[in-house]
């Protein structure tokens, strides 16, 4: 049961009902539900999450996942209270509100009854911060508790891998230190064997361990660092979170804010960075302050348009990097092609948190991968005679799926064929929408 159909409770409602789940959504927008009616295979309930006569109708009493997420915080945590009376398995709401998301606040998880507080704009924070650390990927995730990377790239036309196939690559790197788990070509996915070719313009994703990393990126032609100057467009709850980490860094930052009195908030609780009270597409009064020579922009205003026209503006006068907040995730394809290097969507963000309380148990994180039909998962090997002692050639795995990592006992390892198998093991598995429930079949006999 969902509680909101704006953009993150629109997409959980399709992802949910992809994968055959029973949904039902309720709103107070009559037209909206209607019409995601007609698009998805859901129920919809007219009314308001904060009532109980709603909760009750729309049949709370039969519900294992519980979320809300509307723009109020209110609502969502009057949601979740209600929802107590009743044996829902897990309640997530989302907040902005800061008291609910400091650590050691009060009314943290445990005092509300709430499984999981999501806030999308501290979520995208941390990932704004990650994709600094790691600035020629364009989307990263964790999985091991760190130890196992996922990072996108994209391999521009003078890159010298083209037209190599992965096992041409694999003789030229020699000892196996990543998994190339994708290649989004055209918006398709695919899943590399060896006789597939590296193309101009595809976004390869690596697998590798964090300690590998550096030395990948440069078997790749890649080289990370951190930037020297940022400029941040907006000054709302992103760019303050995003400028209190990156001076914890010692970079010089910029943010714009045209708002003079969030300017005053922001003089007074940044330390170091220089406050600008200016619009986020005035040209000439950026170029005066040096956008032009800006190692990255990041644009997270809270209008769509501005982060867009505002990062196509700084990379035309010569901004190295940009990462823009946007709201429309089909709008994606389209900001790649004009040059915008890596486009993230709250709703996507808010997705990676909520999937790993959808799967079962043994499923310890999932990770959606941005503007595909893919997934990442950490899943525990069962104690089951197929998995015991098994090399991963002979696992047989789902068609559309590869495994990237293996740990064991704590310790991590970028697998090859030959690598064993064994129970208690966790996996690191890539795999598409249309392999999703094969994957989840494989490892749970029993689902």
């Amino acid at each position: 049961m969902i509680v909101g159909a704006g953009l993150v409770g629109q997409y959980l409602c399709e992802k949910f009902s992809s994968e055959g789940q029973e949904v039902i959504l309720i709103d107070r927008d009559k037209e909206k539900l209607q019409r995601l009616e007609r698009e998805l295979n859901i129920l919809v309930v007219h009314g308001s999450g904060a009532s109980a006569r709603v909760l009750a109708e729309a049949g709370i009493s039969k519900t294992d996942l519980f979320i809300a997420v509307t723009d109020s915080d209110e609502v969502n945590l009057v949601a979740c209270f209600m929802s107590r009376q009743y044996d829902v398995t897990t309640r997530i709401a989302r907040v902005k509100s800061e008291d609910l998301l400091m650590p050691g606040s009060a009314l943290n998880e445990d005092a509300l009854g709430i499984d999981l507080i999501i806030s999308p704009d501290w979520a995208m924070a941390e990932e704004i911060i990650k994709l600094i650390h790691v600035s020629e990927a364009f989307d990263t995730a964790e999985f091991a508790e760190g130890q196992v990377m996922l990072l996108g790239y994209t391999v521009h036309e003078d890159h010298p891998f083209i037209g190599l196939s992965l096992f041409e690559l694999g003789r030229k790197h020699g000892t196996q230190q990543y998994v190339m788990t994708a290649i989004i070509r055209d918006g398709e996915t695919i899943i590399p064997r060896g006789e597939d070719v590296i193309q101009a313009g595809d976004k390869i994703y690596l697998m590798v361990l964090r300690r590998d990393m550096a030395r990948v990126e440069q078997l790749f032609h890649f080289a990370s660092r951190l930037p020297s100057r940022v400029f941040i467009i907006g000054g709302g709850d992103i760019g303050y979170m995003v400028a209190r980490q990156l001076e914890e860094l010692h970079i010089d930052i910029k943010i714009v804010e045209v708002d003079e009195e969030r300017c005053e908030f922001l003089s007074e609780n940044l330390a170091h960075s220089i406050v600008l009270n200016m619009d986020g597409l005035e040209a000439h009064d950026l170029l005066e302050e040096g956008i032009d020579r800006a190692d990255l922009v990041i644009a997270v205003t809270d209008s769509a348009t501005t982060n867009i026209l505002a990062s196509l503006l700084t990379k035309y006068h010569g901004t190295k990097r940009c990462i823009t907040k946007i709201t429309r995730h089909d709008f994606i394809p389209m900001l790649d092609k004009l040059g915008i290097d890596v486009a993230l969507s709250p709703r996507q963000v808010a997705a990676d948190m909520i999937l790993r309380y959808v799967r079962r148990a043994d499923i310890i994180s999932v990770a959606t991968i941005l503007d595909t039909d893919a997934e990442v998962m950490e899943v525990t090997v069962p104690d089951r005679k197929r998995f015991d002692n098994v090399p991963l050639k002979d696992l047989g795995c789902p068609r559309g799926s590869v495994v990237g990592a293996i740990v064991r006992d704590r310790e991590v390892f970028i697998p090859s064929g030959d690598s064993i198998i064994r129970p208690g093991d966790n996996l690191v598995i890539f795999f598409t929408k249309d392999a999703a429930r094969d994957v989840e079949k494989f490892f749970n006999p029993d689902a």
